[in-house]
């Protein structure tokens, strides 16, 4: 039973919920928004098309070592604290990049972006999983997830409204201005969120010397979650989050242009990615209320295999012209059943979480959930490459994903279950399967 120190109100609850949906949906609008304006900066700064493909690549890899200080700052410093300085530094990122006049400028604070964004998801999606109820950490994590897709929706929307009422040089800086919109929260954050009381609990026991001698002798977070038992988990975690990732940009970062190669116009895209975000943020919301009882496994396996079918539909229906609707389009059906399978991610925060100790937690998390969506990151350069070594062009490109969805996959089936399992303050370095 959990002690009631550690207990939490409904309030605390609520505010921890509210603040880490916005700044999960804020990281992704603050990735995307950038890729819906590329073409309008590219003229704007005189930027080329690989220029533009190293902005892109340079906030990824930026991203990765976020996700990697900022976890370790998370076991370090505190949860709350830990989110407060990555929100506040892709808020400078975001704002600083509107201001760019060439190039180098514009890298240099996509690069700052990159790293604040990094650090978002980890800090505050363990702060969750610490804070929710141990039955509903899956729903609930699902629904942070989902957030996602109001950013992607959001960025598409605000992009064609900075793009169309504003001159062409100002267009792109307002869309960019409006990701410093984290600066609000972050006040939020500041004065209505707490900070996990687990990690208050463990740094009071480390403080006054009350940690049993293999927790006080333990080495670096980032190093520990690297041995024993960790280094298994680790590793998995590593397959699980790349596989995914790597399937997810196969598709997502080509489908707008494939559409449009295909017939789609710009308002047809726009529709579709609206619909596409609204069917993706529903099937998060029932897959994560039936992972607490099914388990992790079945919440990350059973949407990969449904995204392996998407694949597979996406590439027999890939010679369908647009037929001046979305909605009878075969393509996009696929599309749709593609997104349902990535629901899976809902998975990643709870079952990571509940797989180590706290003192290990926000630098597994972070580290395992960011490095993975780095080294997925390639996937935009490897599509290319194996779509001009087919017959069957950008189609046979995307679907090296399919492979990768397969990793996450046959990963997924080797983790241990967790669902259900409870937090203390002190806890073997790497919990047991259940």
């Amino acid at each position: 039973m959990q002690q009631p120190s550690l207990l939490y109100t409904s309030k605390e609850k609520s505010s921890v919920l509210i603040s880490t949906l916005f700044g999960y949906g804020l990281d992704f609008y603050n990735i995307l928004i950038i890729s819906f304006i590329m073409g309008a900066i590219q003229k704007s700064l005189n930027i080329s098309l690989t220029e533009a493909g190293v902005i892109t690549t340079v906030t990824l890899a930026g991203s990765v070592i976020g996700g990697v200080l900022f976890g370790w700052l998370g076991d370090r410093i505190g949860r709350k604290n830990s989110l407060l300085w990555t929100l506040g530094l892709f808020s400078v990122g975001a704002i600083l990049s509107a201001f760019a006049w060439d190039f180098n400028s514009l890298l240099v604070t996509r690069a700052i972006t990159g790293v604040g964004l990094g650090g978002e998801w980890g800090a505050g999606i363990v702060l969750f999983n610490e804070v929710w109820d141990k039955n509903r950490r899956g729903f609930g994590s699902s629904v942070i997830q989902a957030a996602s897709t109001g950013g992607i929706a959001a960025a598409s929307v605000v992009a064609v409204w900075a793009l169309s009422s504003f001159s062409p040089d100002w267009g792109w800086r307002i869309a960019l201005l409006t990701g410093g919109s984290p600066i609000l929260l972050m006040v939020y954050v500041r004065f209505w969120m707490p900070e996990s009381k687990l990690w208050v609990e463990y740094e009071r026991m480390r403080a006054a010397g009350e940690l049993p001698p293999e927790k006080a002798q333990a080495a670096n977070p980032l190093i520990e979650i690297f041995k024993g038992a960790s280094l298994r988990y680790t590793v998995l975690g590593f397959l699980i989050v790349s596989g995914y990732m790597f399937a997810f940009y196969a598709i997502t970062v080509f489908m707008p242009g494939f559409m449009r190669s295909l017939g789609a116009e710009a308002e047809a895209i726009r529709t579709i990615t609206i619909v596409f975000s609204v069917a993706l943020a529903v099937a998060f919301l029932v897959f994560g209320w039936f992972t607490d009882s099914l388990g992790r496994k079945v919440g990350v396996v059973v949407p990969t295999v449904i995204s392996i079918v998407g694949f597979i539909g996406i590439y027999m229906a890939a010679e369908t012209t647009f037929p001046g609707s979305p909605f009878v389009w075969s393509l996009f059906g696929w599309y749709v059943v593609w997104g349902v399978g990535q629901t899976g991610a809902g998975m990643f925060g709870p079952w990571f979480s509940e797989l180590y100790p706290v003192e290990l937690r926000a630098s597994a998390v972070s580290t395992i959930y960011m490095v993975g969506r780095g080294i997925g990151s390639i996937a935009p350069f490897v599509v290319p490459y194996v779509a001009a070594h087919n017959t069957s062009g950008l189609a046979g490109g995307m679907m090296i994903g399919l492979v990768a969805a397969l990793v996450c996959a046959v990963a997924a089936l080797l983790l241990p279950e967790t669902a259900g399992r409870s937090f203390a303050v002190i806890e073997t370095k790497a919990r047991s399967a259940a």
